[in-house]
């Protein structure tokens, strides 16, 4: 029966599975390295001697295209020395007629006047007698600079045919221009380049001619020629190929494989000439070698396998004997190891192992013992303790934090405290929880929680890592009760910014919400709304019903403006008989309607005394935040100008203050 993959992959696991690995892969990398450096040192050797072959060849070739543009050139050199157009184009024609030798050279001979028209073809053709060639680069550069020149490829318009043509100028004994000689060379002949075509250069090496231009004027595959390479086809050496410069380099080619190429400059044509070997076809000998060595690795890898695997079986035979031994220990059959193998090493491990066997139950004594003391102080202390590990845990909680967290289950306190922390706090807790037990520093925050029973609690926790030797081992914390104190502390804060009388913020308390909605106003636009305002007729009620009738009067205007204006709003008295109100995120329009209603509900306000009915009015003052307000005293002063504008103009009405040079609008 077949072992199961766990159980071969427990063998791989072992010392004797893992020595054997070791074993196999160091042959491995030896072999692979040997390979390596052969595939290496062969690479550099057959590079070199590829890079003096393809030089050998490109010279090769490069001179004898050199001899033959030389050759070509001279001819019509000659030919154009002894041409005389003194009696007419028929004279020139016949002259070129009884040079018709030269035709073994060229496809065809041209002879153009100084004004770039033909004067005579040959061999002949209708049609082409005064035909203007001066438009022709080829014309242009040698009447420029009198010196022979060999055209970039083109077609001829007379035959349809591409060519490129070879010429020299023709000047008088004066050395005044007279006119070109021409000869033209068809590319798809084979008259220029017909020993390239003969050229072997294995399966895939191949030799490639170009103009400066980069136009191919020959190449093995007939669709290239008369093709233009692009220039982000180009690699770097072919640029400066194109530039003059001669050399051999190694570089991607069509293919996209890699190639080695030697680039030579044929200088009387303004030609440049590439061979090139395919990189594939240059390492094939090598890599052939290089397989047959790597196919005997296999037969001495298998030979060498069993000898490896029963060394390795003698070798480990007093450790299978050690671990036997220990195993026993640890299960308390036998209180030390003894082992007999003239291996000294592993008797050094054995006697270590039985000297730490002493110390261990020594430290694990002492440890019970540490363990029972410490358990017995968290338990004792009036203060919710907890212990984490490092990554935050819960391992321990004393039983006052149990009881404090409303579980009656130890395991379900550490498992679910998380879920009871009120969900506005449990985000923020849960993230600096998260970021001190990673970074080790200490905790201390306050959250509510939700007791279970349904109590509400506010706590504070303090955790402190607690490491050894600079190693961390975990937190310790501390839990306590604080919802009285933060009962305490709300009191007090409402106290400080509430007006005892009529439950309104004061003074203090308004201006600090004040402050917010300028800065939000600052901020993002939002705009607010202040209204400022004092009560009309209001010291008759203090001075005939007393001090108690303007307060019940007070509170009940409170009432009313508390009701008018909305929930997001704030309404303070700021002292005696003055108000406020700031409306936030309210525009200018909304808070006018704001205003107008206050003044009609306080107007309907009243109070009795002996008899008699006391009512009273506003004189009220609106304004918004602006452009450039910076300071609330600013907003303030606007606001309180209003409502001693709306005093001066009669009381009982709002008056509202839009610009800082206006006097203000009347609303009622």
């Amino acid at each position: 029966m077949p072992y199961p993959f766990s159980s071969y992959r427990r063998h791989a696991q072992s010392l004797k599975g893992r020595l054997m690995l070791g074993l196999v892969a160091t042959w491995i990398v030896v072999m692979a390295l040997l390979l390596l450096f052969g595939w290496r040192t062969g690479d550099d050797l057959l590079e070199s001697s590829n890079n003096t072959h393809l030089r050998y060849e490109a010279r090769l070739i490069a001179d004898d295209l050199t001899n033959q543009a030389q050759s070509r050139l001279g001819a019509l050199e000659r030919l154009g020395a002894e041409l005389d157009d003194g009696h007419g184009a028929a004279t020139v024609q016949d002259q070129l007629h009884r040079n018709a030798a030269l035709l073994e050279w060229f496809d065809r001979l041209v002879v153009m006047g100084a004004d770039g028209r033909v004067m005579a073809v040959w061999p002949e053709m209708t049609g082409t007698q005064g035909v203007d060639l001066s438009y022709r680069d080829y014309f242009r550069q040698v009447r420029d600079f009198r010196q022979p020149y060999v055209s970039e490829p083109f077609v001829s318009f007379m035959s349809e045919i591409p060519m490129v043509m070879f010429t020299v100028p023709r000047l008088d004994v004066q050395g005044r221009f007279m006119g070109v000689v021409g000869g033209a060379i068809h590319l798809n002949g084979d008259r220029l380049f017909r020993r390239l075509d003969r050229l072997r250069l294995g399966d895939q090496g191949y030799a490639s001619v170009m103009s400066v231009g980069g136009t191919y004027l020959y190449h093995p595959e007939d669709d290239q020629v008369l093709r233009t390479v692009p220039e982000d086809e180009r690699s770097d050496a072919r640029a400066l190929a194109l530039l003059g410069w001669e050399g051999e380099v190694r570089e991607p080619l069509p293919d996209h494989g890699i190639g080695y190429r030697a680039y030579r400059q044929i200088w009387p044509a303004n030609w440049i000439v590439s061979v090139t070997l395919p990189r594939d076809q240059v390492m094939a000998p090598l890599a052939g070698w290089l397989q047959r060595l790597g196919w005997w690795f296999l037969p001495v890898a298998c030979l060498l396998l069993p000898m490896i695997g029963w060394v390795l079986w003698l070798t480990l035979r007093p450790l299978m004997r050690l671990e036997r031994q220990i195993e026993q220990v640890g299960r308390g059959l036998r209180k030390r190891v003894t082992l007999k193998t003239r291996m000294h090493e592993l008797q050094q491990v054995a006697d270590t192992f039985n000297r730490v066997e002493v110390e261990r139950s020594q430290a694990l004594i002492s440890l019970q013992q540490r363990q029972a003391f410490l358990d017995a102080v968290l338990a004792s202390s009036p203060v919710g303790m907890f212990v984490t590990d490092t990554a935050g845990n819960m391992t321990y909680m004393n039983p006052v934090l149990i009881e404090l967290t409303g579980f009656s289950r130890v395991d379900d306190a550490r498992r679910e405290w998380a879920a009871y922390v009120h969900p506005d706090d449990r985000d923020t807790l849960l993230e600096l929880w998260r970021y001190h037990m990673a970074s080790g520093e200490g905790l201390k925050q306050q959250f509510r929680y939700c007791r279970q029973g349904g109590e509400l609690l506010w706590l504070e926790v303090h955790a402190g890592p607690v490491a050894d030797g600079g190693e961390a081992l975990g937190f310790v914390g501390t839990v306590k009760d604080i919802t009285a104190r933060r009962e305490e502390e709300a009191m007090r804060q409402w106290e400080a910014e509430h007006d005892p009388l009529t439950g309104l913020l004061n003074r203090r308390g308004f201006e600090r919400r004040l402050e917010e909605a300028l800065v939000d106003w600052r901020k993002t636009g939002t705009p607010s709304s202040l209204i400022l305002f004092d009560l009309d007729h209001f010291k008759p009620i203090n001075d005939e019903g007393g001090h108690a009738l303007g307060d019940e009067m007070l509170r009940r205007i409170a009432r009313v403006i508390d009701r008018e204006v909305r929930g997001s709003d704030h309404v303070a008295r700021q002292g005696g008989d003055e108000f406020a109100v700031l409306l936030p995120s309210c525009t200018p329009q909304h808070a006018e309607k704001i205003a107008r209603a206050l003044v009609d509900a306080v107007g309907r306000v009243d109070v009795q005394h002996e008899g008699r009915t006391y009512r009273v009015t506003l004189s009220l003052g609106l304004t918004s935040l602006r452009e450039g307000d910076q300071r609330i005293a600013a907003v303030i002063e606007r606001a309180d100008a209003a409502s001693y504008r709306a005093k001066r103009a009669g009381r009982n009405r709002a008056v509202v203050c839009h610009e800082a040079s206006d006097d203000g609008s009347l609303l009622k």
